[in-house]
Protein backbone atom coordinates (compact mmCIF):
# COMPACT_ATOMS: atom_id res chain seq x y z
CA UNK A 1 0.00 0.00 0.00
CA UNK A 2 2.80 2.33 0.84
CA UNK A 3 4.32 1.59 -2.48
CA UNK A 4 1.07 2.62 -4.21
CA UNK A 5 0.98 5.99 -2.45
CA UNK A 6 4.64 6.57 -3.29
CA UNK A 7 3.95 6.03 -6.99
CA UNK A 8 1.00 8.43 -6.94
CA UNK A 9 3.10 11.07 -5.22
CA UNK A 10 5.83 10.75 -7.82
CA UNK A 11 3.34 11.12 -10.64
CA UNK A 12 1.88 14.27 -9.13
CA UNK A 13 5.35 15.73 -8.60
CA UNK A 14 6.29 15.06 -12.19
CA UNK A 15 3.17 16.81 -13.46
CA UNK A 16 3.78 19.87 -11.32
CA UNK A 17 7.30 20.30 -12.69
CA UNK A 18 6.35 20.20 -16.39
CA UNK A 19 6.03 23.25 -18.60
CA UNK A 20 3.14 25.51 -17.73
CA UNK A 21 0.90 26.78 -20.37
CA UNK A 22 -0.01 30.41 -19.98
CA UNK A 23 -3.56 31.38 -19.91
CA UNK A 24 -4.47 33.02 -23.19
CA UNK A 25 -7.04 35.70 -23.02
CA UNK A 26 -8.49 36.87 -26.24
CA UNK A 27 -8.84 40.61 -26.57
CA UNK A 28 -11.90 41.82 -28.21
CA UNK A 29 -11.15 43.57 -31.45
CA UNK A 30 -12.49 47.03 -31.41
CA UNK A 31 -13.17 48.24 -34.86
CA UNK A 32 -12.89 51.99 -35.30
CA UNK A 33 -14.93 53.19 -38.14
CA UNK A 34 -13.68 56.35 -39.78
CA UNK A 35 -16.47 58.77 -40.46
CA UNK A 36 -15.73 61.13 -43.29
CA UNK A 37 -17.53 64.38 -42.81
CA UNK A 38 -17.92 66.41 -45.95
CA UNK A 39 -18.34 70.04 -45.03
CA UNK A 40 -20.01 72.54 -47.28
CA UNK A 41 -17.39 75.18 -47.49
CA UNK A 42 -19.97 77.87 -48.16
CA UNK A 43 -21.89 77.06 -44.99
CA UNK A 44 -18.91 76.25 -42.77
CA UNK A 45 -16.68 79.07 -43.93
CA UNK A 46 -16.72 81.86 -41.42
CA UNK A 47 -16.76 85.35 -42.77
CA UNK A 48 -16.68 88.66 -41.02
CA UNK A 49 -20.07 90.22 -41.43
CA UNK A 50 -20.21 93.99 -41.08
CA UNK A 51 -23.66 95.03 -40.06
CA UNK A 52 -24.65 98.27 -41.72
CA UNK A 53 -27.07 100.58 -39.95
CA UNK A 54 -30.56 100.32 -41.29
CA UNK A 55 -31.52 103.55 -42.99
CA UNK A 56 -35.20 104.13 -43.56
CA UNK A 57 -35.86 104.73 -47.22
CA UNK A 58 -37.51 108.00 -48.06
CA UNK A 59 -40.99 107.51 -49.34
CA UNK A 60 -41.15 108.65 -52.93
CA UNK A 61 -43.64 111.43 -53.59
CA UNK A 62 -46.52 110.64 -55.88
CA UNK A 63 -47.71 112.73 -58.82
CA UNK A 64 -50.28 114.66 -56.79
CA UNK A 65 -47.74 115.64 -54.11
CA UNK A 66 -45.26 116.79 -56.74
CA UNK A 67 -48.01 118.84 -58.40
CA UNK A 68 -48.87 120.50 -55.09
CA UNK A 69 -45.22 121.38 -54.50
CA UNK A 70 -45.14 123.18 -57.85
CA UNK A 71 -48.42 125.07 -57.80
CA UNK A 72 -49.51 125.59 -54.18
CA UNK A 73 -47.91 129.05 -53.97
CA UNK A 74 -49.78 130.16 -57.12
CA UNK A 75 -53.11 128.94 -55.73
CA UNK A 76 -52.47 130.81 -52.47
CA UNK A 77 -51.62 134.00 -54.34
CA UNK A 78 -54.85 133.70 -56.32
CA UNK A 79 -56.76 133.21 -53.08
CA UNK A 80 -55.35 136.50 -51.77
CA UNK A 81 -56.29 138.31 -54.96
CA UNK A 82 -59.58 136.67 -55.97
CA UNK A 83 -60.97 135.15 -52.74
CA UNK A 84 -61.18 131.63 -54.19
CA UNK A 85 -60.06 128.99 -51.66
CA UNK A 86 -56.60 127.70 -52.56
CA UNK A 87 -57.77 124.21 -51.65
CA UNK A 88 -60.50 124.34 -54.31
CA UNK A 89 -58.16 125.73 -56.98
CA UNK A 90 -55.55 123.03 -56.32
CA UNK A 91 -58.09 120.20 -56.19
CA UNK A 92 -59.56 121.36 -59.50
CA UNK A 93 -56.08 121.64 -61.01
CA UNK A 94 -55.16 118.11 -59.93
CA UNK A 95 -58.45 116.68 -61.18
CA UNK A 96 -58.71 118.57 -64.47
CA UNK A 97 -55.05 118.25 -65.51
CA UNK A 98 -54.35 114.72 -64.32
CA UNK A 99 -51.79 116.10 -61.84
CA UNK A 100 -50.23 118.16 -64.62
CA UNK A 101 -49.69 115.19 -66.93
CA UNK A 102 -52.73 115.57 -69.17
CA UNK A 103 -52.30 116.67 -72.78
CA UNK A 104 -53.85 120.11 -72.26
CA UNK A 105 -51.56 120.81 -69.30
CA UNK A 106 -48.43 119.57 -71.08
CA UNK A 107 -49.07 121.05 -74.52
CA UNK A 108 -51.03 124.18 -73.62
CA UNK A 109 -50.39 124.90 -69.90
CA UNK A 110 -54.17 124.63 -69.50
CA UNK A 111 -54.72 123.09 -66.06
CA UNK A 112 -58.47 123.63 -65.79
CA UNK A 113 -59.79 122.53 -69.16
CA UNK A 114 -61.13 126.00 -69.97
CA UNK A 115 -62.49 126.12 -73.50
CA UNK A 116 -62.10 129.04 -75.89
CA UNK A 117 -65.44 130.85 -75.28
CA UNK A 118 -64.44 133.88 -77.34
CA UNK A 119 -60.75 133.51 -76.47
CA UNK A 120 -58.54 135.60 -78.76
CA UNK A 121 -55.24 134.11 -77.70
CA UNK A 122 -53.47 130.91 -78.77
CA UNK A 123 -55.63 127.81 -79.08
CA UNK A 124 -55.34 124.04 -79.01
CA UNK A 125 -57.83 121.46 -80.22
CA UNK A 126 -58.61 118.45 -78.12
CA UNK A 127 -61.25 115.70 -77.98
CA UNK A 128 -63.58 116.28 -75.03
CA UNK A 129 -67.38 116.12 -75.05
CA UNK A 130 -67.05 116.44 -78.81
CA UNK A 131 -64.25 115.78 -81.24
CA UNK A 132 -61.54 118.46 -81.58
CA UNK A 133 -63.00 121.14 -79.32
CA UNK A 134 -61.24 124.47 -78.92
CA UNK A 135 -59.30 125.09 -75.68
CA UNK A 136 -57.27 128.03 -74.48
CA UNK A 137 -53.50 127.83 -74.72
CA UNK A 138 -51.21 129.71 -72.33
CA UNK A 139 -47.52 130.57 -72.37
CA UNK A 140 -47.15 129.71 -68.67
CA UNK A 141 -49.07 127.65 -66.14
CA UNK A 142 -49.43 130.75 -63.93
CA UNK A 143 -51.55 132.32 -66.67
CA UNK A 144 -53.88 129.35 -66.58
CA UNK A 145 -54.39 129.79 -62.83
CA UNK A 146 -55.01 133.50 -63.22
CA UNK A 147 -57.49 132.92 -66.05
CA UNK A 148 -59.28 130.28 -63.98
CA UNK A 149 -59.79 132.85 -61.21
CA UNK A 150 -61.06 135.45 -63.67
CA UNK A 151 -63.34 132.85 -65.22
CA UNK A 152 -65.06 132.32 -61.85
CA UNK A 153 -65.10 135.94 -60.70
CA UNK A 154 -66.33 137.24 -64.05
CA UNK A 155 -69.49 135.13 -64.32
CA UNK A 156 -72.66 135.87 -62.40
CA UNK A 157 -73.58 132.21 -61.99
CA UNK A 158 -70.65 131.80 -59.58
CA UNK A 159 -71.38 134.99 -57.61
CA UNK A 160 -73.09 133.13 -54.75
CA UNK A 161 -69.89 131.19 -54.06
CA UNK A 162 -68.08 134.35 -52.99
CA UNK A 163 -70.60 134.83 -50.20
CA UNK A 164 -69.36 131.65 -48.52
CA UNK A 165 -66.69 131.67 -45.83
CA UNK A 166 -63.23 131.80 -47.42
CA UNK A 167 -62.33 128.37 -46.04
CA UNK A 168 -65.65 126.63 -46.80
CA UNK A 169 -64.23 124.20 -49.37
CA UNK A 170 -67.22 121.86 -49.08
CA UNK A 171 -69.62 124.68 -49.94
CA UNK A 172 -67.43 125.67 -52.90
CA UNK A 173 -67.21 122.10 -54.19
CA UNK A 174 -70.97 121.65 -54.12
CA UNK A 175 -71.60 125.18 -55.44
CA UNK A 176 -69.38 124.69 -58.50
CA UNK A 177 -71.38 121.63 -59.51
CA UNK A 178 -74.70 123.41 -58.86
CA UNK A 179 -73.58 126.41 -60.95
CA UNK A 180 -72.80 124.18 -63.91
CA UNK A 181 -69.00 124.11 -63.79
CA UNK A 182 -69.01 120.32 -64.24
CA UNK A 183 -71.56 117.78 -65.42
CA UNK A 184 -70.12 114.93 -63.34
CA UNK A 185 -72.48 114.26 -60.44
CA UNK A 186 -69.58 113.10 -58.30
CA UNK A 187 -67.53 116.22 -59.00
CA UNK A 188 -68.04 117.72 -55.48
CA UNK A 189 -67.11 114.44 -53.80
CA UNK A 190 -63.96 114.12 -55.92
CA UNK A 191 -62.83 117.61 -54.97
CA UNK A 192 -63.58 117.11 -51.27
CA UNK A 193 -61.81 113.75 -51.28
CA UNK A 194 -58.65 115.29 -52.75
CA UNK A 195 -58.75 118.21 -50.31
CA UNK A 196 -59.11 116.00 -47.26
CA UNK A 197 -56.69 113.30 -48.40
CA UNK A 198 -53.88 115.77 -49.07
CA UNK A 199 -54.94 118.29 -46.41
CA UNK A 200 -55.27 121.10 -48.93
CA UNK A 201 -57.33 123.11 -46.45
CA UNK A 202 -54.05 123.98 -44.72
CA UNK A 203 -53.24 126.32 -47.62
CA UNK A 204 -56.48 128.21 -46.97
CA UNK A 205 -55.48 128.59 -43.32
CA UNK A 206 -52.02 129.86 -44.30
CA UNK A 207 -53.50 132.57 -46.52
CA UNK A 208 -56.06 133.67 -43.95
CA UNK A 209 -53.40 133.77 -41.23
CA UNK A 210 -50.94 135.79 -43.31
CA UNK A 211 -53.68 138.21 -44.39
CA UNK A 212 -54.56 138.95 -40.76
CA UNK A 213 -50.92 139.51 -39.88
CA UNK A 214 -50.40 141.73 -42.90
CA UNK A 215 -53.31 143.98 -41.93
CA UNK A 216 -51.77 144.55 -38.52
CA UNK A 217 -48.42 145.42 -40.09
CA UNK A 218 -49.68 147.99 -42.58
CA UNK A 219 -49.28 151.60 -41.46
CA UNK A 220 -50.55 154.97 -42.61
CA UNK A 221 -48.48 158.13 -42.26
CA UNK A 222 -50.02 161.61 -42.43
CA UNK A 223 -47.83 164.38 -43.84
CA UNK A 224 -48.90 167.97 -43.38
CA UNK A 225 -48.95 169.92 -46.63
CA UNK A 226 -49.15 173.68 -47.05
CA UNK A 227 -52.64 173.73 -48.43
CA UNK A 228 -54.14 170.38 -47.38
CA UNK A 229 -53.37 167.14 -45.65
CA UNK A 230 -51.84 164.55 -47.95
CA UNK A 231 -52.30 160.94 -46.81
CA UNK A 232 -49.59 158.54 -47.94
CA UNK A 233 -49.93 154.85 -47.37
CA UNK A 234 -46.82 152.88 -46.58
CA UNK A 235 -46.53 149.15 -46.89
CA UNK A 236 -43.81 146.91 -45.46
CA UNK A 237 -43.15 144.05 -47.87
CA UNK A 238 -43.82 140.61 -46.40
CA UNK A 239 -43.03 137.16 -47.69
CA UNK A 240 -45.26 136.35 -50.66
CA UNK A 241 -45.99 139.96 -51.58
CA UNK A 242 -45.81 140.90 -55.24
CA UNK A 243 -46.48 144.16 -57.03
CA UNK A 244 -49.53 142.59 -58.58
CA UNK A 245 -50.97 141.41 -55.23
CA UNK A 246 -50.32 144.85 -53.69
CA UNK A 247 -51.99 146.60 -56.61
CA UNK A 248 -55.07 144.47 -56.02
CA UNK A 249 -54.95 145.02 -52.27
CA UNK A 250 -54.74 148.82 -52.50
CA UNK A 251 -56.82 149.17 -55.68
CA UNK A 252 -54.09 150.76 -57.75
CA UNK A 253 -51.82 149.65 -60.59
CA UNK A 254 -48.42 148.00 -60.72
CA UNK A 255 -46.99 150.89 -62.78
CA UNK A 256 -48.28 153.46 -60.28
CA UNK A 257 -46.50 151.68 -57.41
CA UNK A 258 -43.29 151.40 -59.46
CA UNK A 259 -43.39 155.10 -60.42
CA UNK A 260 -44.05 156.22 -56.85
CA UNK A 261 -41.11 154.21 -55.53
CA UNK A 262 -38.76 154.63 -58.53
CA UNK A 263 -38.63 150.85 -59.06
CA UNK A 264 -36.86 149.61 -62.17
CA UNK A 265 -38.08 146.01 -61.87
CA UNK A 266 -40.86 144.00 -60.27
CA UNK A 267 -38.55 142.43 -57.68
CA UNK A 268 -39.33 143.06 -54.01
CA UNK A 269 -37.45 142.21 -50.82
CA UNK A 270 -38.92 141.32 -47.43
CA UNK A 271 -38.87 144.37 -45.13
CA UNK A 272 -38.79 146.85 -48.00
CA UNK A 273 -41.00 149.91 -47.45
CA UNK A 274 -43.20 151.02 -50.31
CA UNK A 275 -45.27 154.16 -50.69
CA UNK A 276 -48.70 153.29 -52.01
CA UNK A 277 -50.14 155.92 -54.37
CA UNK A 278 -53.65 157.23 -53.82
Amino acid sequence: MKFKYIIIALVLTAMSCGPKKGIVTKKKRTETKKTIVVKDTQEERQTDVIEKPVVAEKKSRNAVEIYLDQYAHIAKENMRNHKIPASITLAQGVLESGSGKGRLAVKANNHFGIKCHGWKGAKIYHDDDRSQECFRKYKKSEMSYEDHSKFLTGRKRYASLFKLKPDDYKGWAKGLRAAGYATDRKYPQKLISLIERYELYKYDAEVLSSTTTKRKRNSTTIIEGRKKKVVLKKHVVAKGDTLYSLSRLYKTSVDAIKDKNNLKSNDLTVGQQLIIPN
